[in-house]
């Protein structure tokens, strides 16, 4: 392992004024959210999307990394430049999802378990042959009556740790993302209790797995209330207490977070990445590694329809700005609405 060439990795990654582009949808997923514009889930589709967004110079310039479905990662644009090759160009890096998802935990009812480390080293020395420098393995904790469990939590960061220690023996950098889920009706108080649990779990695991902080990316959940919950809370509160919950937890050997929008809208999770870049004080970088929060004016602009291209480009670069300011600690709410005006 060469932890300098990691950590070299690592740190582009959370650049200044620039984040991750999650652009890792799977098949499944991406039909999701072709349906609700009315696009056919199809490759070329599929391609001619992803294009648009690799394209895209004004949104580019503020992306250090872009997240890729396996299709993705090994799929050419419409004049057969291979995508790696575009994100490269555009200054960015190459990244590849890993896990295969998640499934029901035998066991433990209403709690689920990442799979995909069988064969993963395999499959990561084809990645990086093709341009992948950095990984990403998503586990997925609720919130819900008697969940999670302790069965549950120690599984999954044991697999987040196993994961990144095989990263890291073929020399991409893995991205370490916990995700406790914003579904529900829980308050803030027991978000910040759960996160706490998982990224304490996680790093005694990545500890005990050996893997080395300096090269990786911590991708975590910003400590919100559940969807369902009644009462509102504020952007300083969202931005005070995730600080705290992370000071608490995440040494400061690891070079960077970059947060996951979980299901927060555009604005809300641009709004709480500057809130927290306000405060200051920690030790890593914080910026953004969003999907939906970035790609879903771009795709309503896009519609399908290729005479939309330069409108989602221009949809795209406008929530990859703010969201390269807000890492910076230097967005507003006026800089959403001149845009819309």
């Amino acid at each position: 392992m060469d932890l300098a060439a990691l950590n070299a990795v690592a740190t582009a990654m959370v650049a200044p004024g620039r984040g991750i582009l999650a652009a890792d949808e799977s098949t499944g997923t991406i039909k999701k959210r072709f349906d609700v514009i009315g696009v056919e889930n199809i490759e070329e589709n599929r391609r001619d999307y992803r294009e648009l967004l690799f394209r895209s110079a004004g949104g580019m310039e503020h992306i250090s990394g872009v997240i890729l479905f396996e299709e993705t990662l090994y799929q050419s644009a419409v004049d057969g430049t291979p995508f790696v090759d575009l994100i490269t160009r555009a200054g960015a890096i190459p990244g590849i999802k890993v896990d295969k998802g998640a499934s029901k935990m035998a066991g433990f009812p209403g709690e689920t378990i990442t799979k995909g480390l069988d064969g993963l080293s395999k499959r990561l020395r084809k990645d990086y042959e093709q341009g992948a420098r950095f990984a990403k393995w998503r586990a997925v904790i609720d919130i819900a009556d008697g969940v999670p469990t302790w069965g549950a939590i120690k599984s999954n960061a044991h697999a987040l740790a196993r994961y990144a220690a095989i990263c890291q023996q073929e020399q991409i950098v893995p991205i370490v993302e916990p995700e406790v889920l914003m579904d529900g009706a829980h308050d803030i108080d027991r978000c910040d209790e759960v996160t706490r649990w998982i990224l304490q779990t996680t790093f005694q695991e990545l500890y005990e797995q050996r893997v080395a902080l300096e090269g990786m990316v911590l991708k975590p959940n910003m400590v919100v209330p559940g969807k369902k919950w009644q009462r509102p809370v504020s952007v300083q509160q969202v931005a005070e207490r995730t600080i705290a919950a992370l000071k608490a937890t995440v040494p400061s050997a690891v070079p960077g977070i970059a947060y996951l929008s979980g299901g927060q809208s555009d604005e809300e999770a641009t709004a709480h990445l500057d809130a927290m870049n306000k405060i200051g004080g920690f030790p890593w970088k914080m910026t953004f590694s969003y999907g939906r929060a970035l790609q879903a004016a771009p795709q309503k602009a896009w519609a399908g329809k290729r005479e939309n291209t330069a409108a989602a480009q221009a949809a795209f670069a406008h929530r990859a700005r703010m969201n390269g300011l807000a890492s910076l600690g230097q967005w507003s709410p006026d800089m959403e609405r001149q845009q819309a005006a």
